[in-house]
């Protein structure tokens, strides 16, 4: 547990994440959609401790593995809710999520998932849902390399189905505008604020070159680089980015400290050291959204305390509760199926 230590400062971030979160809830008529921390408490104790471990060890394997479990979150959330879809295979009745164009070669982490709800099914069979997992997941990930902790709400069950459609077309993208951003968010159920709070992720990972291409050679269709990119920034990234060829090698997204969540994105972006172009716009196409740069790169406890907040709303949205769903044996596939 000693990842979880949390000095003075952090309690009181609990203090006052805790009751905007209760009161977002309670509009809907009770706190967190019918979601609550405590949901496995008795038919399943060791659960958030289990979950804790096994990311815990792969995250010391490889830090980069934090960031990519918080992006399995989002990339679920945002895509029929928050219910383990984005996990399941192709089969004769699923047309995988994995294969769209925001996950192929891309969303990984899957066998992290896979080694957490094994423990948990030995521990506590068809008790603990894949969506859950996710969602503690990405908790756990963001306390392991530095941000923030928060009370995760519990009690999602796992679809019956995926959805490639709209992994296409409701995850947004790294050449979208920042009205289609705000737009994909606010289909959610999310405002401007989660979408500055929610890029900070960005403090940690890994982007590959195809992702900002783009900004390097031919922002506008002009054949000229981004203007917002700062010019030294730019031929750094040209000398591992070409014009063709090299796809999928990586480069970090926070450049100043990749592996440890921290204001450094909202920092760079200052200074037009974002990677990607839906970074930067953050900063130079919205004074609303560039007042919320400006503000998390001054003070990283505000940060923190947003992010936290907007995780919570993102875990929220459209969850399966009760007898919709069901709990998944395998995230990989739904229940009925053996192959």
């Amino acid at each position: 547990m000693a990842a979880y230590s949390m000095g003075g400062s952090c309690l009181v971030l609990l203090c006052l994440v805790f009751p905007v979160v209760l009161l977002a809830g309670a509009a809907h008529g009770h706190p967190w959609g019918g979601l609550f921390p405590q949901f496995y408490d008795h038919s399943c104790p060791q659960a958030k401790e289990i979950v804790r471990s096994v990311v815990a060890q792969a995250v010391a394997r490889e830090t980069r593995m934090a960031a990519s479990l918080v992006r399995l979150h989002f990339h679920d959330c945002f895509v029929q809710g928050c219910d383990a879809s984005l996990l399941l295979d192709n089969s004769s009745s699923i047309v995988s999520e994995k294969g769209s164009n925001p996950n192929s070669n891309s969303a990984r982490g899957f066998e992290v998932i896979d080694e957490i709800k094994v423990a948990l099914e030995t521990d506590c069979p068809g008790t603990v849902s894949c969506a859950d997992i996710l969602a503690l997941a990405a908790r756990d990930s963001t306390v392991l390399v530095g941000g923030p902790y928060w009370d995760v709400p519990l009690g999602r069950r796992d679809s019956l189905g995926a959805s490639i459609q709209g992994s296409n077309n409701d995850i947004p993208a790294p050449n979208n505008t920042l009205p289609t951003i705000v737009t994909k968010f606010r289909r959610q159920g999310l405002d401007v604020v989660d979408v500055v709070a929610l890029s900070g992720a960005h403090t940690i990972g890994l982007s590959r070159c195809t992702s900002f291409r783009q900004r390097l050679y031919n922002q506008s269709g002009n054949g000229m680089a981004d203007a917002t990119l700062d010019a030294s920034y730019a031929s750094h990234l040209r000398q591992g980015c070409p014009r063709s060829g090299g796809d999928d090698n990586l480069f970090p997204l926070d450049f100043v400290s990749p592996a440890r969540f921290d204001n450094f994105y909202f920092k760079n972006l200052l200074v037009g050291k974002g990677l990607l172009s839906s970074d930067e716009v953050l900063l130079t196409r919205s004074p609303e959204t560039a007042a919320l740069v400006k503000a998390y790169a001054d003070d990283v406890d505000l940060f923190f305390q947003h992010f936290a907040q907007s995780m919570v709303k993102m875990g929220n949205i459209s969850p399966l509760t009760g007898a919709q769903g069901e709990i998944r044996k395998n995230c990989r596939r739904l229940n009925g199926n053996h192959y």
